[in-house]
């Protein structure tokens, strides 16, 4: 059974639309996520969900109960909604301990004080219960903010660009620690963010939103090698197209060689019928070009960006046009210099032509 069911959803401010029919939902114990470009609406979803906004149209249903429909908005906190802000919201004056418990006012102080303690341990919180937000490092205080929203065991945790003000590599290192956490106490969840790393690291499915709607709400996994539109192939991970000719159903022809596998329909890459010569695009991803040495077919390196393990290739090819390759670090070519490379292309992604 699905815990968050999100129905045709418009919302807009102003006479103006953000939210166009979006439906989606996330099952029980699962981490959902929309993931999009800044403006593209999904921060007013996050509010709609959490019930600081009217919906205009559609239903969210959370755990079988309609929140937010016709003529009906149930209050924020009559929801059972947990939030994890942009800015964490922490209170300065209070400790960390205090701070986890804020949500459990209501409760005896022995289960306030056990269920503290436990969230304390979840989120490695243990040994700074003492201390003021302003004593903790970026990281800490994500993780007490995380830790006040999960005490009053929610139905649902909201995270809204939970890991923004943080430099890149925490933001990597806790969005893995966030997931544990929050898979931890089982709790459902729903991301909002614009950085596909922290999405593809704590989510099990995404929403690539653009301009109120929903592109695809797939696995990262599909979202990557099997992108239902440009928009998302272009969004998702890197990648150039590169012309190519239809030859059959199974097999068309790009400047680097033959590429054999799953060749869209014509009605899908704009052309009458397979076979005759129409032409498409195909996306090639870094790892779809293989540095070999022993390879007949070079190119000639553009730019290199070193990423530590890895080197990222843009090389130029014969017809001028570029590809992105990702190599073993300990390859380290210069720039201007011919290496070999070869297609290794598990999935054939083809749109048709941009005029």
């Amino acid at each position: 059974m699905n815990h968050l069911e999100v129905h045709g959803l418009h919302h807009g401010y102003n006479g103006a639309e953000v939210v166009c029919g979006l439906d989606f939902s996330v099952p029980h114990g699962a981490i959902g996520c929309l993931l999009g470009p800044s403006g593209c609406g999904k921060t007013t979803v996050l509010r709609c969900i959490a019930g600081f906004e009217s919906v205009r149209a559609g239903r969210i249903v959370l755990n079988g109960a309609l929140v937010s429909g016709p003529g009906i908005t149930v209050p924020p906190e009559h929801r059972h909604v947990g939030m994890v802000f942009q800015d964490y919201a922490l209170f300065p004056h209070l400790p960390v301990e205090k701070n986890i418990a804020f949500g459990l006012h209501r409760a005896p102080s022995a289960q306030r004080a056990a269920r503290t303690r436990e969230l304390a341990e979840l989120a490695g919180l243990a040994d700074v219960l003492d201390k003021f937000p302003h004593e903790l490092s970026g990281g800490q205080q994500q993780r007490v903010a995380l830790a006040r929203a999960l005490a009053p065991r929610p139905e649902l945790l909201l995270l809204d660009e939970p890991f923004s003000n943080l430099d890149v590599d925490l933001r990597e290192r806790l969005s893995l620690e966030v997931r544990e956490i929050i898979k931890a106490s089982g709790a459902t969840a729903v991301l909002v963010t614009h950085d596909q790393h922290e999405a593809f690291a704590m989510a099990d499915e995404i929403g690539v939103m653009r301009a109120g709607r929903i592109e695809q709400w797939d696995s990262a996994y599909n979202l990557y090698h099997q992108p239902a539109n440009r928009f998302v192939a272009d969004f998702v991970g890197q990648g150039v197209f590169l012309p190519a000719k239809v030859l059959n159903s199974r097999q068309c022809e790009i400047e680097l060689g033959m590429l054999e596998g799953s060749i869209p329909s014509a009605c899908q890459v704009g052309c009458d019928a397979c076979g005759k010569g129409c032409r498409t695009d195909i996306l090639l991803r870094p790892d779809d070009v293989v540095h070999d040495d022993a390879s007949a077919l070079t190119a000639e390196v553009q730019h290199k960006a070193f990423r530590g393990a890895e080197i990222l290739y843009t090389l130029r090819l014969a017809s001028g046009r570029k590809v992105l390759a990702l190599v073993p670090s300990h390859h380290n070519h210069a720039l201007g210099e011919r290496i070999g490379i070869r297609l290794d292309v598990d999935h054939v992604v083809a749109f048709q032509p941009e005029p």
